[in-house]
């Protein structure tokens, strides 16, 4: 039965109240780390949503613009950002603003906003491109709804933004391959260390889009993807600063990953992003499998492995990799992620970085350090704190 002007009214006066209540009882907790976002329930984001207000039958799309799946979408883009100043003015009229944004979605006139970009050096120069916080809330609405769909055909050594992986994860699996190939580090073995070149502002909209059509049948669903990609304004790249870029950057390089391990048969490959290794006791099968991946991304992608970052090298050697410098029988950091450290502590002779955001930064960097073998410059680094003022 189709609904009047009446219920729909009724009904959106329902989700109204629903909402005060909601932030009401999650006032309290709007400054700390509630414990209903964790990952089982966003797993379990589309069976929760059914009981939402101004839902439709059979669509993933309103799932999506639902004032539950908004709220809890903005408690999650929030996290770690509470004292910045546009989360806050965001949150002084949240009801208004998720209200706005239901309908906006709903009627399909939602217009993301221009990105905002910056430069970062650390030590190498990037442009970094993020959306304002009212656009990050729609993009956590949508990959709440559409991450679980997309998540369990992953392979399971794609080790970036996902729940339970991240560059520790995929270091442990490292060292895992690196025994087996190795025979439990008694052998000589190779590593294909790659990096695609320029992978986020070469992205193709289009492929991308394929594969993600293969997926999402909701055509309202695509619409608010192509929203967040531009509108059709252009036809490839995306921010390096935003959630759905980097989801859309594994469904993306699934398919290289799938190519690698359903074709070309390898075993021992991690993906990290847009880098990736691949570890085996033949140098010539490597150098193959190079060639391969090259023209697989080329006609398929429309990407290409980095001329000088792809190479093969022997595992004695040691492998640069999630921000370690692998061997054999130990690990060291990276010699830029020590310089960071140092610069930081520079700073703050200069005055230029506060105690408390060097302690800060020393701790944040000593959970990292420890991974590796780090005793030493660990203890120079915690000496040269202790003698500042």
């Amino acid at each position: 039965m189709r609904e009047t002007s009446v219920d729909i009214g009724s009904k959106l006066a329902k989700s109204v109240l629903w909402l005060h209540r909601l932030v009401e009882d999650n006032r309290s907790d709007l400054n700390g780390n509630n414990r209903n976002l964790n990952y089982d329930n966003r797993m379990r984001g589309i069976v929760q949503c059914q009981d939402n207000i101004i839902m439709e039958r059979n669509g993933l799309y309103p799932q999506i613009h639902s004032m539950k799946n908004l709220f809890l979408a903005f408690k999650e883009a929030r996290k770690g950002k509470t004292k910045k100043y546009y989360v806050k003015r965001f949150e002084k009229n949240l009801i208004k603003q998720l209200l706005n944004l239901n309908i906006e979605l709903k009627s399909q006139k939602y217009h993301p906003e221009p990105l905002r970009t910056f430069i970062l050096r650390d030590p190498k120069t990037r442009k970094i491109s993020k959306s304002v916080f009212r656009d990050r809330v729609v993009h956590h609405a949508l990959v709440r709804m559409i991450e679980p769909i997309f998540d369990k055909n992953f392979i399971y050594d794609s080790c970036a933004n996902r729940k339970g992986k991240g560059n520790l994860f995929a270091l442990k699996r490292f060292d895992l391959f690196k025994r087996k190939i190795t025979n439990n580090l008694t052998s000589k073995a190779f590593c294909l260390k790659a990096d695609i070149k320029h992978y986020f502002q070469e992205v193709n909209h289009e492929i991308l889009l394929n594969v993600i059509e293969r997926k999402i049948k909701d055509e309202k669903v695509m619409w608010l993807i192509k929203q967040i990609l531009g509108g059709g304004e252009q036809n490839k790249g995306m921010p390096l600063g935003n959630l759905t870029s980097q989801f859309f950057a594994n469904i993306y390089l699934n398919e290289l990953d799938r190519f690698v391990k359903h074709k070309l048969k390898t075993k021992y490959y991690i993906r990290y992003v847009d880098d990736f290794v691949i570890l085996y006791n033949s140098k010539k099968q490597l150098e193959i499998w190079k060639s391969e991946i090259d023209n697989f991304l080329k006609e398929k992608l429309k990407l290409e492995l980095h001329p000088d970052k792809s190479k093969i090298i022997p595992l004695s050697r040691g492998i640069d990799f999630v921000g370690f410098r692998n061997f054999y029988h130990h690990r060291l950091l990276r010699k830029r992620n020590i310089g960071k450290m140092f610069s930081v502590i520079n700073k703050h002779k200069k005055g230029e970085v506060s105690k408390e955001k060097l302690i800060e930064s020393f701790q944040g960097w000593q959970a990292y350090a420890k991974w590796a073998n780090s005793y030493k410059i660990t203890k120079k680094v915690n000496n040269e704190i202790q003698s500042q003022k």
